[in-house]
C-alpha cells in the first residue's frame, strides 16, 4: 500500500520533486498523455453537454492502467499539475479519468521546485478550482468552434489544407497589415547638420565638442545655402543647463517580456525561451516560466537584497515591489525568478546557463538603487543664422543597477546615445572644425521579429502567456509567414563637409533593406487574413480578441458562466459561417497584372493550388490559360507585368553540355536546373532561372555529382538495396528503403555485408503503434 501518490505533468519535474518528499510518497508522471481533444462536430450543445475525450497510444493507455492501480492503493491522492488554468484544467481531466474520489484527492500547487514550496504546498492542500477549469475549457471550446468552423470555409474559398484560428489570425494579420505599410510607404531624404568644435585653451591644446543642429534640411540646396552662412559665422556657448537624473531598472521578468529580452540579448526564437525556461523550471532552478505577474515573494526580495549587499554592498541595494500594468494579470503569482538568488551560476546546458544568467541578472537588478545621472545641455550661438548648434552629455554620478544589468530595446538608435562633454561655462568662444551636413532617408516601419510580435500582442491584449510561442509557431508552420534574413540593396547619399572655409562634396554608399530574423507574410498569408478580415471581421477584430481574453478573466473568478459565454458567441458566428459559405465567392487574391503586348491576353497574379503563381489568358479564352510560379521574393500583389512576362519565358534553354541539352525551369518545389534526366535545385544564392549562364549551371550539376559521389562510402554488387551511405548527421546503412543506425565504434568503410546485416537485424525497426480512442461514460 502507496499512502501518498502525486502525479505530475512530466518525468523531469517529477524527478526534481522526488527528491523533496519521503518514502511515503511516490511521484510518477503523467507523460503529458492525459489531454481533453472536444468533438469534432462541435454544435451549440458543447457548451451544455461537454465531456472530455481522450486519444491515448497503446504505451498511453499502459500508463493509464498504471496509474489507476497505483491511485486505488493510496491513500491520497496528490494532483501537482502546474499552477495556472492549464495546469488546473490538466489536474481535473486526471481526476476524470483516473476516477478519482474526491476525499482523498488533494490539489497541490507551488511557484518554484524547491523543498520548502514543496513541503508548503503538501501542508497547504485545496480542491481543484472548478473557475479554473472552466476558464480552460471555455478557452479551448472556443478556439476550437472558430478553427473547425472556419477552416472548411478557407478549404472551399481559398485552397484546402487551410486552418484559421481566434488567435493566430489575428497575429497575421498583424503581419500583413504591417507589411503592406511598408510597400506603402514613401521614402524621403532630409540633411542633419553636426558640428565638432573646438575650445581653445591657455596651453594651446584644444577640447572637442561634438554638436547637432536644431534644424533639419529638406534638400542639398537648403544645406548647401546652410554651410554659406556659416563662412563667416562666429560660434558661442550661450547657455549651459545641468541636470540630475535617474534611470530606475526593468522590473523581473515576465513571459512576454523574458522571451522578448532572450530574442535581443541571446537571439534565442520564443519557442526555444520557452523550451529552455521549461527545463529551467522543471529543474528547480526558476520559478514557474508561465506568468504575467511583475510580483516579488517577500522571501525572494529579501534573498536578493542579500546577493547585493554581498557582491555590490549596502548601498546597492533598493527593494521594490512592482505593480503589474496588464489586465488579467495574477498577482498572486510570482515574476520569473532564480529559485535561489546566491546562484550566479548554475551546471546544465550552454542555453540554460545563458538563459538562467540573464533571469538572474534581471532579478537581481531590479531589486538594485536608481543610476544617479548628471545631464548637460550647451546651446550655441551662430552670429550669422538663427539656427543653433545644441550638444548633450552624460556623467554617471553612481552606477546603481547598471553595474549589473542595462535592458535592451527593439527600436534602439545610435544617434540617441550622448557622450561625455568637456568643461564650458556660458560666453565661451568656438573653433568650428567641421559641419557636416550628410543626407539621410526616412525608414519604413520595422518588421515584426518574433520579440516584438509578442510584445505587440501583449499591448492589444491578446492572448496570454501559454499562447505566444504556439501562436508564432503555428503560423509559420502553416507557411502563413517566413522568419529569414534578406539582403538589403546600395543606396548612395551626399555628405556636404565645411573646412576651412571651402565647402566639399562627397558621395557616400550604405547598405539599406536588409533584415535580420525578420517575420514576412507569404502570399496565402495575405489572401486569407483578407479573407476572414472581410467576411469575418468581428472574430479578427483586435477588440474582439482582447474582449475574450476579459471574460475568460472574468470566468476564472467565478463572475461568468462558461457555458452562456460560448452560446453568446456561438450562435451569430454560425450563422455568418453558414451564410459566407454559401453566397461568398471563391479568394485567390487575384490581381489584374496587365496586357500581353504580343498576345493581347490579360496577365493575372493569384494563389494557385501550389503556391503563388501568374496566369497568361483568362480561362474563358478560346485557347487555354498558360501558368507560372513566382521566384522566390516576388509577392502577387507587387510582381509587375515585365517581371511576370518573364516567367512564361521558362523552361528556357541554357546551352548543351555533354551532348545533352541544359533547361532552367520552376517547379512546383521551386526553380531548379534538368539535365540528362537529372535535376538540380536552384537557390536564390546559386542562381535565377532567368538569368543563369551554361558556365555556372555546369559548376551546379558537377557540384551535385561530386556530393552524389561522396555520398556513397560503399556498395554490393550482389545486392542493389543495400549501400553503406554518408548522410546528414554521420553515415548509415541504407537496406530496402530503411536507413540504420551505424554504432560509433565501427568503421563505415570496413564493413562487411554480413557486418551490415548484423547491424539490420539487431536494430530491427520496432512495430508501429496502433491508435486507439477511449471515451468516458456519460
Amino acid at each position: 500500500m502507496e499512502p501518498n501518490l502525486v502525479i505530475v505533468e512530466s518525468p523531469a519535474k517529477a524527478k526534481t520533486i522526488e527528491k523533496f518528499l519521503g518514502k511515503d510518497f511516490l511521484v510518477k508522471s503523467s507523460f503529458g498523455h492525459i489531454r481533453d481533444l472536444e468533438k469534432k462536430n462541435l454544435g451549440i450543445d458543447i457548451a451544455h453537454d461537454y465531456q472530455p475525450q481522450y486519444i491515448v497510444s497503446d504505451d498511453k493507455v499502459s500508463i493509464v492502467t498504471e496509474l489507476k492501480k497505483l491511485a486505488k492503493r493510496a491513500d491520497t491522492v496528490w494532483l501537482a499539475s502546474d499552477e495556472d488554468r492549464e495546469g488546473e484544467a490538466i489536474a481535473w481531466h486526471l481526476a476524470e479519468v483516473l476516477k478519482l474520489d474526491k476525499k482523498n484527492t488533494k490539489r497541490i500547487v507551488f511557484n518554484e521546485i524547491t523543498k520548502n514550496a514543496i513541503l508548503h504546498a503538501v501542508q497547504h492542500p485545496r480542491t481543484i478550482d472548478q473557475n479554473l477549469v472552466d476558464a480552460q475549457q471555455a478557452r479551448r471550446v472556443l478556439d476550437r468552434l472558430v478553427g473547425f468552423e472556419l477552416s472548411p470555409v478557407l478549404w472551399k474559398k481559398v485552397r484546402p489544407s487551410l486552418s484559421a484560428g481566434r488567435v493566430q489570425s489575428v497575429a497575421v494579420r498583424l503581419l500583413v497589415e504591417r507589411e503592406r505599410e511598408i510597400r506603402d510607404f514613401k521614402i524621403t531624404s532630409f540633411y542633419r547638420v553636426t558640428g565638432k568644435f573646438r575650445l581653445p585653451e591657455q596651453d594651446k591644446k584644444a577640447s572637442v565638442l561634438n554638436a547637432e543642429l536644431n534644424t533639419r534640411f529638406n534638400s542639398s540646396e537648403e544645406a548647401q545655402a546652410f554651410l554659406e552662412r556659416c563662412k563667416p559665422a562666429k560660434y558661442q556657448v550661450t547657455d549651459v543647463t545641468t541636470k540630475p537624473a535617474k534611470k530606475s531598472p526593468a522590473p523581473p521578468f515576465t513571459t512576454s517580456t523574458l522571451q522578448q529580452e532572450a530574442s535581443r540579448k541571446l537571439s534565442f526564437s520564443v519557442a526555444q525561451t520557452m523550451s529552455v525556461a521549461q527545463k529551467l523550471y522543471e529543474a528547480g532552478k526558476i520559478t514557474y516560466m508561465r506568468t504575467d505577474s511583475v510580483n516579488l515573494s517577500d522571501l525572494a526580495i529579501e534573498m536578493a537584497k542579500q546577493a547585493i549587499t554581498d557582491r555590490f554592498g549596502a548601498n546597492y541595494v533598493h527593494s521594490r515591489q512592482y505593480k503589474t500594468k496588464s489586465k488579467g494579470a495574477q498577482e498572486a503569482h510570482e515574476a520569473i525568478r532564480p529559485t535561489y538568488m546566491d546562484k550566479e551560476e548554475i551546471a546544465g546546458t550552454t542555453q540554460e546557463k545563458r538563459l538562467y544568467e540573464l533571469i538572474w541578472k534581471r532579478t537581481v537588478a531590479s531589486q538594485m538603487s536608481d543610476a544617479q545621472l548628471e545631464k548637460t545641455t550647451v546651446t550655441i550661438s551662430i552670429s550669422t543664422t538663427l539656427e543653433q548648434f545644441v550638444a548633450t552629455g552624460e556623467i554617471i554620478k553612481f552606477d546603481g543597477f547598471l553595474k549589473l544589468y542595462i535592458e535592451s530595446r527593439d527600436d534602439e538608435n545610435e544617434e540617441e546615445k550622448t557622450s561625455l562633454l568637456p568643461p564650458l561655462a556660458k560666453g565661451n568662444p568656438l573653433n568650428p572644425d567641421r559641419i557636416t551636413a550628410m543626407q539621410h532617408f526616412t525608414h519604413h516601419p520595422p518588421r515584426y521579429t518574433e520579440a516584438s510580435l509578442v510584445k505587440k500582442l501583449e499591448e492589444l491584449g491578446i492572448g496570454r502567456p501559454s499562447t505566444y510561442a504556439p501562436t508564432i509557431s503555428t503560423i509559420l508552420q502553416r507557411g502563413y509567414a517566413v522568419k529569414e534574413d534578406r539582403e538589403g540593396v546600395e543606396r548612395t547619399f551626399v555628405i556636404l563637409t565645411l573646412t576651412d572655409n571651402q565647402i566639399k562634396k562627397e558621395t557616400g554608399k550604405e547598405i539599406t533593406g536588409a533584415e535580420k530574423a525578420k517575420l514576412f507574410p507569404s502570399d496565402i498569408g495575405m489572401v486569407v487574413s483578407d479573407f476572414l478580415l472581410e467576411h469575418f471581421n468581428n472574430v479578427m477584430d483586435y477588440n474582439f480578441t482582447a474582449s475574450v481574453e476579459k471574460e475568460f478573466d472574468e470566468i476564472a473568478e467565478g463572475n461568468l458562466d462558461w457555458t452562456k459565454m460560448i452560446d453568446k458567441f456561438y450562435r451569430p458566428f454560425h450563422e455568418k459561417v453558414d451564410v459566407t459559405t454559401k453566397t461568398s465567392e471563391r479568394s485567390v487574391g487575384e490581381r489584374h497584372v496587365g496586357i500581353d503586348p504580343e498576345s493581347g491576353r490579360a496577365v493575372i497574379a493569384k494563389v494557385g493550388k501550389f503556391g503563388p503563381l501568374v496566369q497568361l489568358g483568362e480561362t474563358s479564352d478560346s485557347e487555354k490559360p498558360r501558368f507560372a510560379g513566382l521566384l522566390k521574393g516576388q509577392h502577387i500583389d507587387t510582381i509587375t507585368l515585365e517581371e511576370a512576362l518573364a516567367l512564361f519565358r521558362l523552361p528556357r534553354k541554357v546551352g548543351q553540355y555533354e551532348g545533352k541539352d541544359v533547361t532552367a525551369a520552376i517547379g512546383r518545389f521551386g526553380p531548379y536546373l534538368a539535365h540528362s534526366s537529372k535535376f538540380y535545385s536552384l537557390r536564390p544564392a546559386t542562381g535565377n532561372p532567368l538569368t543563369i549562364t551554361l558556365e555556372r549551371a555546369i559548376e551546379i550539376i558537377e557540384a551535385k555529382r561530386e556530393a552524389d559521389r561522396n555520398k556513397i562510402i560503399k556498395s554490393f554488387d550482389h545486392d542493389s538495396e543495400l549501400s553503406i551511405l554518408n548522410g546528414r548527421w554521420g553515415p548509415y546503412i541504407a537496406f530496402k528503403k530503411e536507413n540504420y543506425k551505424i554504432p560509433a565504434k565501427r568503421d563505415p568503410a570496413s564493413l562487411t555485408y554480413e557486418d551490415c546485416l548484423e547491424i539490420i537485424e539487431k536494430s530491427a525497426v520496432k512495430p508501429s503503434k496502433k491508435t486507439t480512442r477511449k471515451k468516458t461514460k456519460k
